[in-house]
């Protein structure tokens, strides 16, 4: 049962992450900042699942504390992954651990603790589901070594969740085919346009190039202008920024 202190952290966090947001980008980095001032978490990520393409992108807090192999390691495991499953699954349902289907002992035994949470020196994740439909899984993950979660950290994220899932749904603007959001186009060229549209629309840097006829090299050069010019650092924060930025 959640005590009367868990509410009144529940309302502090959710008038932090409110006053910091501004756009997905800022949302984002507020929610990985600061959700672990409510559940202790090692690593917390905002996590873009295309369960179309079995790729997964993400905004986590240590900022880099993912890199291109470990993000790699993840994918490959992608359909697998119990949150995956479960979330995609099971529209509506509420903050889940990956111990509520797997008991620990048998997770760890399995390939994706061996090649992914291993590696990253994580044990115990737990999701809450911010968005999903049959193409996307938008979802807070919060990670730790040692101590699995407990109920009362689901509860309480579970009271925040229609909160965060309402930023978030208020903050997705809807995909408008051809328009362009007018306080970047004079700051991006016309191919880092190009490039940042269809990383916005879920393509990797091998699709970007084989549409645009150059090579995935090429391709990530651009992206880190891009990433220069729109201050941020991930695939995912250039993506919601650039989202973020278009007229509703």
């Amino acid at each position: 049962m959640l005590k009367r202190s868990d509410y009144q952290a529940t309302v502090a966090l959710l008038g932090a992450v409110a006053e910091s947001t501004r756009d997905f980008a800022s949302y984002a980095d507020a929610g990985v900042r600061l959700l672990p001032t409510l559940v202790a978490s090692e690593m917390t990520t905002l996590s873009v699942c295309d369960l179309a393409s079995g790729r997964r992108e993400v905004v986590s807090c240590p900022a880099g504390r993912l890199g291109p192999a470990d993000r790699a390691a993840f994918d490959r495991f992608f359909f697998d992954h119990p949150l995956v499953r479960y979330h995609a699954a099971t529209p509506g349902a509420g903050t889940w651990r990956i111990s509520d289907s797997i008991p620990f002992a048998r997770f760890r035994e399995g390939a994706l603790y061996d090649e992914y949470y291993r590696r990253i020196g994580i044990d115990h994740a737990m999701a809450l589901p911010l968005y999903v439909d049959d193409r996307t899984l938008v979802s807070f993950v919060l990670n730790r070594r040692g101590r699995d979660f407990g109920d009362r950290d689901r509860d309480v994220l579970d009271l925040a969740a229609a909160t965060l899932a309402g930023m978030y749904r208020s903050l997705r603007p809807p995909r408008r085919a051809g328009r362009l959001p007018a306080r970047l186009a004079t700051t991006l060229t016309p191919r880092e346009r190009q490039v940042v549209e269809w990383l916005s629309a879920g393509k990797t840097d091998r699709d970007i190039g084989a549409i645009l006829g150059c090579s995935h090299r090429t391709v990530q050069k651009h992206l880190q202008r891009v990433y220069d010019k729109l201050g941020v650092e991930t695939r995912t924060a250039a993506a919601l920024r650039w989202l973020g930025s278009a007229p509703h």
